[in-house]
């Protein structure tokens, strides 16, 4: 039997026994120079909020994604005073918005759905699903950065039982890209990072993410094609022709695929954005399939309670590339994680979520070897929420752009921040 390879390879730590530890606050840096613009991306005809819509500065390296609420907000130095917001989203038509028009807060930008029927005179239709696919990736050298990059990205991991929020961990990031053609890994730096845990909701039980950003780095895709995609798996699959749309004046294919009926071994299922002209992967959304209870929790779960069977019910992850001077590379992705924990001689079970997403915010040429020895990088063992200090104020991150809270999120910080000034009077 093949060894299934994961994005999310090394998830869960549950220990059993942990009192309730809440964050201490810590100092806010330098206030810095820049202008803020919060707003939210929705449907123009339902309303509906796009999650994950990237919003980009025209000709700057400057860039965020809306969160879940489909909100987002942007930091411009404030010597940029001219340009032009880029909005995209899957499947809708790339809106261009002038920087003058926005204002400091509630900024409302309405996307159209874009739907282009098939066939067009002036594109190829591939024979197959699958030779696009092949072809996507061979010529991976020739449409994806093939120069070393610095990117600066925003990380966040947040822990829920069911619906509430018990853990958040955020930081910001330094990445050494690798070129996309060779063998050689990216790595990263912890520049700056924060948490908020409240161990009390949940019950008697630590959980904690071990990787962090590396969780969400190696989703990217065409950089770490061998997770899904390697020769001795590409058979295991079907591919088919799902759809097609335009995106930023591109067609794009929507390439649906998954594992074959008489593949046993938990595989993946999603589909690929594919820019049929070029054959560029925009891209990805996919998760594992989860049959086996007890080979899932092998492969997610590091420890737990000798009293309580834990297992993961869903996996799955998103990619999105980026494409600048005709070269694409890595934007933002996330993985998440659900789970139950089964309590010996207990009645009702406990769901959890784990959400691990980062943003590329801001990128250069890389040259040199700065951050990529093995003294300077984090490794991809480290667990967030153990390096980060406590939650701080709001100018903590100063002129970094990073992922607007949801609502969710910036109640559970308050409600634990009131809680600490309560112990601190008392």
């Amino acid at each position: 039997m093949k060894k299934t390879r994961l994005f999310l390879a090394c998830v869960a730590l549950i220990c059993c026994g942990v009192q309730a530890a809440l964050a201490q606050e810590s100092p806010g840096g330098p206030p810095a120079a820049f202008r803020q613009y919060q707003g939210e991306v929705t449907d123009a005809d339902s309303g509906d909020p796009l999650v994950f819509a990237t919003i980009v500065l025209e000709n700057q390296n400057i860039s965020t994604v809306t969160n879940s609420e489909g909100r987002f907000l942007l930091k411009v130095p404030e010597g940029i005073r001219e340009g032009n917001l880029l909005v995209s989203y899957l499947g809708y038509t790339l809106r261009t918005i002038p920087l003058e028009q926005l204002r400091p807060e509630g900024n409302r930008i309405a996307l159209r759905v874009s739907v282009t029927p098939l066939p067009e005179v002036d594109v190829v239709v591939p024979r197959d699903a699958r030779s696009l696919v092949q072809e996507t990736l061979r010529r991976k050298g020739e449409n994806y950065m093939q120069e070393p990059m610095e990117m600066t990205a925003f990380y966040r991991e947040t822990i829920k039982k069911r619906r509430k929020n018990a853990s958040l961990a955020e930081a910001v990031v330094t990445l050494y890209k690798a070129p996309y053609s060779g063998p050689r890994k990216d790595a990263a730096t912890l520049y700056k990072a924060r948490k908020s845990t409240d161990y009390s909701r949940l019950d008697t039980v630590a959980l904690k993410l071990q990787g962090g950003p590396y969780n969400a780095l190696y989703v990217d895709l065409m950089k770490y094609p061998d997770f899904i995609f390697s020769p001795e798996y590409m058979e295991d699959y079907d591919f088919f022709f799902e759809r097609n749309t335009r995106i930023g004046g591109r067609l794009i294919f929507v390439i649906g695929f998954r594992q074959k009926p008489e593949v046993t071994e938990p595989l993946y299922t999603g589909q690929l954005f594919i820019d049929g002209e070029n054959k560029v992967l925009t891209s990805a959304i996919f998760s594992l399939n989860i049959t086996d209870r007890n080979l899932a929790s092998r492969m997610f779960v590091r420890k737990k309670p000798a009293n309580a069977s834990v297992y993961p019910t869903a996996v799955a992850y998103r990619v999105d590339y980026r494409e600048k001077d005709g070269k694409w590379f890595y934007s933002y992705s996330n993985a998440m994680l659900e789970f139950k924990v089964d309590w010996d001689k207990r009645l009702f079970n406990s769901v959890y979520s784990i959400t691990s997403e980062m943003a590329v915010t801001d990128w250069v040429a890389h040259s040199g070897e700065r951050g990529t020895q093995t003294g300077e990088r984090i490794r991809s063992s480290i667990i967030l929420s153990d390096a980060a200090d406590g939650f701080s104020d709001p100018d903590f991150w100063g002129a970094y752009n990073i992922i607007e809270p949801e609502k969710s999120i910036e109640a559970a910080i308050r409600k634990i921040q009131r809680q600490l000034r309560r112990e601190d009077r008392e």
